[in-house]
């Protein structure tokens, strides 16, 4: 996303979600069967209001959005922030310090429900949960990406580097999607396998990259992962939010390829791929 594209509507947003209510945004609406989970770190939550907000004005409600903080942060939020909890957003605390909270609690406390994760520092479309929610009546089985890159590999059988990742192309891997999380990802129940609780293995091969312990989880739990055909316009980067980002870190200093060869081996992820 080029922030500087997106700057008119990015301080647009912000300013009409501001002075909006709560209240006035959730009035009146339909609620899905849904669970809406995030986590975020201290830089960004004087913005995080914004991004609440603009979950809370879905054309349909999730059940719940749960925000997954670190135990620090307790009683150190911005007042506009704390004000905006109630029956249908709730904040809650962990000790974990990794992006992986977004989704590893909120599964392990709710087993049976449809859970839909997404970033801190985006504007998200009205109609973003609605539309990702009906790609799952399609395909209720599946996990569902508004973004996904491909998984490649060469004629040797060994990955690409991660930047041949981003096109598609016709393949001969199985379940070669890998879902990217900032534009939203639904998991229905029982895509993952149990492993992914594992806190000492996923600190150990992908401390900063959730998407990819993710991924391996459903790899290893035969879950099929779709790229969503009918999609909500690109969610809108918030001006301020993304200096601090593990992309960056992880692109910049190849830590990907480091953290995805160190879960393929692991978990023998190649013979998966490979229907082997």
């Amino acid at each position: 996303m080029k922030l500087v594209k997106e700057l008119p509507k990015s301080i647009y947003y912000s300013i009409y979600y501001r002075l909006k209510q709560a209240k006035r945004l959730t009035k009146n609406k339909n609620n899905i069967p849904v669970l809406v989970s995030l986590t975020s770190i201290p830089s960004r939550l004087p913005t995080l209001d914004i991004v609440i907000k603009s979950l809370l004005n879905q054309s349909v409600l999730p059940e719940k959005i749960i925000l997954w903080l670190h135990t620090d942060l307790k009683n150190k939020l911005p007042r506009k922030l704390n004000i905006l909890q109630s029956d249908l957003f709730e904040i809650k605390y962990s000790k974990l310090t990794c992006s992986h909270r977004k989704l590893i609690h909120t599964l392990e406390e709710n087993p049976t429900n449809i859970i839909v994760t997404c970033d801190d520092d985006l504007i998200y479309n009205i109609n973003w949960l609605k539309n990702i929610y009906n790609e799952h009546i399609q395909y209720p089985n599946s996990i569902i990406a508004n973004k996904a890159t491909q998984i490649k590999m060469d004629e040797d059988n060994n990955y690409k580097p991660f930047i041949h990742w981003r096109k598609k192309e016709e393949s001969n891997l199985k379940n070669y999607l890998l879902p990217i999380g900032a534009w939203g990802i639904l998991y229905p129940p029982n895509a993952m396998s149990k492993t992914i609780f594992d806190e000492n293995l996923f600190l150990k091969l992908a401390p900063k990259a959730d998407d990819l312990w993710f991924k391996s989880m459903s790899l290893l739990n035969n879950t099929i992962s779709r790229e969503a055909v009918h999609k909500t316009r690109e969610p809108i980067p918030i001006i301020g939010s993304q200096k601090e980002s593990l992309k960056k870190e992880n692109v910049k200093l190849n830590k990907n390829e480091i953290q995805w060869n160190a879960l393929s081996n692991h978990f023998n992820l190649k013979a998966i791929l490979l229907n082997d």
